[in-house]
């Protein structure tokens, strides 16, 4: 396979072409963190939805369908170098997803926010996302045309994964995975039915956190 080494745009989580042209075997060969030995090709990232802040984290996530599991690949190496947050991009998605993606990207600010890796500067990435999310994400589904909206999903899902790339996840994606891979579940879904439960087991541990959370997605309300 010729790839012209100077690029490789991606529009969705990170393009395995980036590690697999500059590394041998397959890509299940890298499952964990920094596994590869040679450096990706440059990565240039443009989301086409609103939910998964890939083009800020140093994360990717490749379903393996024979075996229904999900393999994490983890590097600083595959962050990308350029985003490209263009709203026009979104227009086109189906409500559907506009949705669970748009619930990925909040599963992500929460699950940061109340990480025992927590620090303010994670703190303050997750409560502008969770507030952007609160807003916009019924607005955005409603009308994927409206740019307003669509722009402030497509912040928010950044701001979300900058959160989690410093305060890392929690139990909700430890079970969204598994549950993914296996009945081959939109991950947005997984989260949505996962995050009220986890949230209900894990309010006692700061509840100050969670009244924190609940009054920044009051603006949903509006």
């Amino acid at each position: 396979m010729q790839l012209d080494p100077a690029a490789v745009p991606v529009r969705c989580r990170h393009s395995p072409i980036a590690i697999l042209a500059t590394n041998p075997g397959e890509l299940t060969d890298y499952e964990g963190v920094d596994k590869f030995t040679n450096g990706p090709l440059p990565i240039y990232a443009i989301p086409t939805t609103a939910g998964t802040g890939s083009e800020v984290t140093p994360f990717a996530v490749i379903t393996n369908r024979s075996q229904k599991f999900k393999v994490p690949i983890g590097s600083r190496r595959i962050l990308p170098r350029k985003a490209i947050l263009d709203p026009c991009l979104l227009a086109g998605l189906p409500a559907s997803v506009a949705a669970v993606t748009g619930m990925d990207a909040l599963t992500h600010a929460m699950e940061a926010f109340i990480s025992l890796e927590a620090s303010l500067i994670s703190d303050a990435f997750a409560e502008k996302a969770i507030r952007l999310i609160g807003k916009n994400l019924r607005l955005f589904v409603a009308n994927r045309k409206n740019l307003h909206a669509a722009e402030a999903m497509l912040m928010a899902s950044t701001l979300a994964g900058l959160a989690f790339a410093q305060a890392r996840l929690g139990v909700v994606h430890a079970m969204a995975h598994p549950l993914g891979g296996f009945f081959d579940m939109p991950h947005g879904i997984a989260n949505a039915i996962l995050l009220p439960h986890v949230l209900q087991f894990n309010r006692l541990a700061c509840p100050a956190k969670f009244q924190r959370m609940a009054a920044l997605l009051g603006g949903c309300q509006r």
